[in-house]
Parts: C-alpha cells; sequence; structure tokens
C-alpha cells in the first residue's frame, strides 16, 4: 500500500518536473522570439519621405527619402525648385513618379547621399530642349571614418528628367565644386578638387581642376588641366 502511495507521488513529481520544464522552455523561447524581433524592428531605419518636388517641364514628381535619425528634410524646397542644396540637409534617395501614369522607381540602387540636385536645360535651335538633372553624392567613405559626409569624395552625376539614365560625369576621388552649361558648344563645364597628395583628405592644398562634358554624350571627361601643363606652369613661377 505503501509502496503504491510511493509510485503515485514519484509519478506527480515527475509529471510537475516535466511540466515545468516545458513552460519554461517555451517561455524561453517565446522571449528569445520577442527580442529577436525588437532587434530586427531596431536595426530598420526609420524612412521619412518629403515634400513633393514637381517640374512643369518633366512628365515625373520627385519624392526626397531621409532617415528620421538623420537631418531633417528641409521645407525651403519648392514645388517648382531648379535646384535643392543645404548643408544641413541629407538625402539618401529620390521617388521619381511618372505624372500620367503612376510608374515609380529609386534613383539610386545604392546607399549614398545626395548633397545637392539641380534642374538644368540644354537648348538648341530649332530642337526640343533637353532637360536633366545634375547630382552631387556622396557613395564612398574615402577617408576612412567609417561614416559618409562632406569630408569624403563628391561625384557628379546626371539623368535624364525622369531620374533615369543615371552617368558619372567626375572621376573618383574628387569633389565636385561648380558646373555652368556653355548652350553654344553644348557642354556642361565643371570644376572639381582632386586628392592629388593622396592623404584622403581635401584641402586647399589639393590642385583644382576643370572638366568639359558633352551632354549628348555624358561621360568622365579629361581634365582640361593635365599634369604637363600643371608643372609647366610651376616651373615658371620658381
Amino acid at each position: 500500500m505503501i509502496n503504491h502511495k510511493l509510485k503515485k507521488i514519484t509519478t506527480a513529481i515527475i509529471v510537475a518536473t516535466l511540466s515545468s520544464s516545458c513552460q519554461a522552455n517555451v517561455f524561453r523561447k517565446a522571449e528569445q522570439a520577442k527580442t529577436s524581433s525588437i532587434a530586427e524592428e531596431k536595426s530598420q531605419p526609420n524612412i521619412v519621405y518629403g515634400d513633393l518636388i514637381l517640374k512643369e517641364q518633366s512628365d515625373y514628381l520627385m519624392i526626397p527619402v531621409n532617415i528620421k535619425n538623420s537631418y531633417p528634410i528641409s521645407r525651403k524646397i519648392s514645388l517648382d525648385s531648379s535646384s535643392y542644396s543645404d548643408k544641413e540637409i541629407e538625402l539618401y534617395n529620390i521617388i521619381f513618379s511618372n505624372k500620367k501614369n503612376g510608374e515609380t522607381h529609386l534613383l539610386l540602387k545604392k546607399k549614398a547621399i545626395i548633397t545637392s540636385f539641380d534642374f538644368l536645360e540644354k537648348k538648341e535651335q530649332e530642337k526640343p530642349s533637353t532637360r536633366f538633372w545634375l547630382y552631387r553624392i556622396i557613395e564612398n567613405d574615402t577617408n576612412k571614418d567609417n561614416k559618409l559626409n562632406s569630408q569624403d569624395a563628391i561625384i557628379g552625376y546626371i539623368s535624364d528628367s525622369s531620374g533615369k539614365n543615371l552617368q558619372q560625369i567626375t572621376p573618383n576621388n574628387t569633389q565636385l565644386i561648380s558646373w555652368t552649361i556653355v548652350q553654344s558648344v553644348g557642354a556642361i563645364f565643371l570644376k572639381i578638387i582632386e586628392d592629388s597628395d593622396n592623404d584622403k583628405k581635401f584641402t586647399e592644398r589639393d590642385k583644382i581642376n576643370f572638366l568639359k562634358v558633352n551632354l549628348n554624350k555624358p561621360a568622365i571627361a579629361a581634365e582640361i588641366i593635365s599634369d604637363q601643363i600643371d608643372r609647366e606652369i610651376k616651373s615658371y613661377l620658381k
């Protein structure tokens, strides 16, 4: 009789122990899943979309893309803005959407910062004007400080007015400073600064140069001030 009672007690203890162990295991798994979900949620950037940018000459509207923890998107960008540039703002992408059919695409397919963009026009006699966007983009951590900022290379790109056919027009390891369109030759002249001493920085000691880019066939053009010309100038100043 006593042995029978002991068996019942032992069985009850074993069942209770197993049940408690199973419940604890389920609880741990639930907590792990919850922690993993929270971590994954925290790792996702908090996207902020700016105000619409509209150009009557373009069939596309534009929506700037920023990250909440970065600088806020400026309200100073008008709906008919021809240019955008603000040292306190960083854009990570631009959405282009067709005004008529709603077709939508992104300008960039990679992580980068757009520091400015301008709506430009190439005019030709007896021909329709060619319109395009010119961008200054930071896409590589050239000074190796583990972040993208104005201390890195700032590369010039152009696209058509729809934000497609993005084409690099300034060399790597340079910063695009300014530009001027010369309608008579159908070209854009660009002023850049080179990391001429290869110290991963852009300073007043570095070389200034200029490029001429044919807008009919945009590409990275040869620098106007060649090394030979640079050496010749310096030889006269000794």
